[in-house]
């Protein structure tokens, strides 16, 4: 089969390459994915899981890419709740070959059944984003209705998602990002919007949620802004500065069927939209890894046409 494949981790994404590479088979309680489309994190390549397995082993040659949309194809001894020719998505282990290839093996737990009226595409393009946002969300940050939520990157593929499953839940949610992205942000159902580049982040006041993809200096001075009782929840790295009265969480994002089928139920019914900024073919998948101009939205990888 084709895939990308990376085997120096010093080269960074300069050793991507597209190569043939055996096609996988399905283990214990594995099935085996024809893939239509996958996604992937712009900073695999920096990740320990990458590279090598549980044991610190190496892995290499490794197919990075996490999130998939496709069609079983094989079911492996013991698997059950799911059958050969069923579309599905999901979000491949860490320490597993991925998913930027024509094939994968994964675990059946981490699949979910994508439905006939959702297209691969935006399949693919829901694993991380949407999971990271639920979670964030509701497991970590524990959202009520009524309360305010700070967004930030929310024109990206997590922020979008966030600023939607948070107004949905009837918070007041505030967006930030460039200028340029404004509307896009408005747009995705932010009430506020502020420009992190010109505006006084601080002028917001106190929040009970902030919902960190950024950082550095944005995530410091985010800890101020939490009200008693709060959290700042981050996908980025454990906060250097935490919140006086509240919490600080980081945290990894974990495959979920249940959460899965959540969220593309809400992509079905509209309440709930994919951000794709960019589709790209498994042949241009290097250069789609090694964009020149920023991107806002997800990378989506169509594997098969």
């Amino acid at each position: 089969m084709k895939a990308i494949v990376v085997t120096d981790e010093a080269a960074g994404t300069g050793g991507m390459k597209l190569a043939e590479r055996p096609e996988p088979q399905a283990a214990i309680n594995d099935v085996v994915v024809h893939i239509h489309a996958s996604g992937f994190v712009g900073t695999e390549l920096t990740w320990p899981s990458t590279w090598t397995d549980r044991l610190d082993r190496s892995r290499t040659p490794t197919i990075p890419g996490h999130e998939l949309a496709g069609v079983i194809t094989a079911l492996g001894y013991g698997t059950v709740g799911l059958s050969v020719g069923q579309r599905v998505f999901g979000l491949a282990d860490w320490y597993r070959d991925g998913t930027l290839a024509e094939y994968v093996a994964i675990e059946a737990r981490n699949l979910a059944p994508l439905p006939g009226d959702v297209d691969f595409t935006v399949g693919a393009s829901l694993p991380i984003s949407g999971l990271t946002a639920w979670q964030g969300l509701f497991e970590h940050g524990r959202l009520r209705a009524g309360q305010s939520v700070i967004a930030h990157g929310a024109a990206g593929a997590v922020g979008s998602m966030v600023t939607q499953l948070a107004r949905e839940a009837g918070a007041y949610v505030i967006g930030t990002g460039r200028a340029a992205d404004r509307q896009k942000v408005l747009d995705f159902g932010a009430q506020e919007f502020v420009d992190l580049d010109n505006d006084a982040l601080e002028d917001v006041g106190k929040v009970d949620l902030v919902f960190d993809v950024i950082g550095g200096d944005i995530q410091k001075r985010s800890a101020g802004l939490i009200r008693a009782g709060g959290t700042l929840v981050t996908i980025v790295a454990p906060a250097e500065t935490r919140p006086v009265d509240g919490l600080a969480v980081d945290f990894v994002v974990e495959s979920s069927r249940a959460q899965l089928g959540e969220i593309v139920q809400r992509v079905r019914d509209g309440r709930l939209r994919s951000n794709i900024g960019n589709i790209a073919t498994l042949d241009d998948a290097v250069a789609a890894f090694n964009p020149t101009r920023r991107i806002s939205g997800k990378t989506i990888i169509r594997v098969r046409p």
